[in-house]
């Protein structure tokens, strides 16, 4: 029997706020331990949690990015559990009446466009983080409390392929629109997986196994790679799956069971006491919306369609946002944008890598590369002189034609000064000018070459080839 996978993904993203949700503790990486803490954020007796501005705002945002529905309607729960990073022994999250539902997320996938549906984005508050050592463990709570936002997918995916292509689409979204800097070293992205197979043809789903805390986009390539078949290899020799959690072991490559699955109702789910449900008016939506950015699959697509340029041009335009702002600012209304894209991605990144300059110190407008691109094009100078100006270019922010100017660097288009370096060049090389007469074609470029060398670029290839090609015919 021939089986299909299954595939949903739970991704926790830490939001990019300054203090955490309920209280005004930093969200900070990297301080000393439970130095970032305070009786609210510990649950202490007697506090009272305030809602963070700014992660409500960037919540609904997420909303708009991921084309969800926005209720008129929210509330926070709490969701019951013992664990010893969690301080409260509870969570404080939204269950039944999120901030978002529905939505999806278009990707490239396979040389297509593939879907993935989203359930919902919900907020809540990420726990602390234990760490284990050889006799003991320990609990830093820095980071319980941090706004935590929890995107929850159809079970739309299937494969590890897939999920990857997915999760790399979702994390461009939320870094393009600031909703959190996705640093995953930091543990600013989890993913929790959940995987099933069922035989192909049917739509029942088989039983979810859930794959708790996947920290890296590889780990969840990787876990499914092993998950998938170990279903299949159960079913196959005539066992059966039940639903359970399990965990991945990243060195032995394995996921190993934890426990049985919970249900919604072994956390008692109850509205959260101390917190107002969250009934947003118009013009806040407004103000949020107003934030809302160009998506990355419709920047990469229309730097396709607005430019022309290649898809891998527009990967890069796609990828690097500041970049492509550049470019695009440097190619309006030019006749060849892929000229300008090939100085900004060839010679511009160069130039910046090797100064350690950033874009915002450049010395010159994005115009002037342009009118570079322009003086090549007419002939005015050649392409080799163009990288003489470029030089310059990025060291003083002179304008092209002032630099081409101030140093002579016109290219030489005058069919009589051109013959005198032809007539040199065919005097100085006999032997090449017999291979071409006895039909070696690859001679002639051979001798346009030692032209432009002998003129020290300046003549206009295009007319010295043609004067070669006469003389050497005659």
């Amino acid at each position: 029997m021939e089986y299909e996978a299954v595939i949903g993904l739970e991704t926790h993203v830490q939001l990019r706020t300054k203090s955490k949700m309920w209280c005004g503790c930093a969200n900070e990486f990297g301080a000393d331990p439970n130095t970032r803490v305070c009786p609210v954020c510990l649950g202490l007796p007697g506090v009272l949690p305030v809602a963070n501005a700014e992660a409500l705002e960037l919540t609904v945002l997420t909303g708009y990015l991921l084309q969800c529905a926005i209720p008129r309607f929210a509330k926070f729960d709490r969701k019951n559990y013992f664990y010893p990073d969690s301080a409260k022994n509870y969570q404080v999250t939204q269950y039944d009446k999120p901030s978002t539902q529905g939505g999806h997320v278009d990707f490239e996938f396979e040389g297509g466009i593939s879907r993935v549906r989203i359930t919902r984005a919900h907020l809540e508050e990420d726990v602390g983080k234990s760490t284990h050592f050889d006799r003991h463990s320990g609990v830093d709570f820095n980071r319980g409390g941090v706004p935590l936002l929890e995107i929850v997918s159809e079970p739309d995916i299937t494969s590890a392929d897939m999920a990857c292509a997915y999760l790399n689409a979702l994390k461009d979204i939320l870094t393009y629109g600031q909703i959190s800097d996705c640093d995953m070293e930091k543990g600013m992205v989890r993913c929790d997986v959940n995987a099933s197979i069922r035989p192909k043809g049917e739509t029942r789903l088989g039983a979810k196994i859930e794959i708790k805390n996947m920290n890296s986009f590889s780990g969840v390539r990787r876990a499914l790679e092993y998950e998938i078949p170990r279903q299949i290899q159960v079913l196959s020799q005539g066992g059966t799956l039940r639903q359970e959690t399990r965990r991945w072991d990243d060195v032995a490559e394995i996921t190993e069971p934890m426990r049985s699955k919970e249900d919604a109702h072994d956390y008692r789910y109850f509205p959260e006491p101390d917190l107002m449900p969250f009934q947003p008016e118009d013009a806040w939506l407004e103000k949020v919306r107003a934030r809302v950015v160009e998506l990355p699959l419709a920047r990469k697509q229309r730097f396709i369609t607005q430019f022309q340029l290649p898809p891998s041009d527009a990967e890069v335009f796609k990828n690097d946002v500041a970049l492509g702002d550049f470019f695009s600012r440097a190619a309006q209304g030019a006749r060849h944008p892929k000229a300008v894209a090939n100085w900004v991605i060839n010679n511009l990144r160069a130039q910046l890598s090797e100064s350690g300059r950033a874009l915002s110190d450049l010395a010159f407008p994005p115009a002037h590369l342009q009118e570079l691109v322009e003086l090549v094009e007419s002939g005015k100078i050649s392409s080799k002189i163009a990288q003489e100006v470029f030089v310059d270019l990025f060291a003083t922010g002179q304008s092209p034609a002032s630099i081409v100017e101030q140093k002579g660097l016109s290219q030489v288009s005058d069919s009589g000064a051109i013959e005198v370096f032809c007539d040199e060049v065919m005097a100085a090389n006999p032997r090449s000018v017999d291979d071409f007469r006895a039909g070696k074609a690859a001679a002639l470029n051979f001798l346009k070459g030692q032209v432009m060398k002998l003129s020290k670029g300046k003549v206009n290839p295009a007319v010295a080839g043609e004067i070669l090609e006469r003389k050497l015919k005659a």
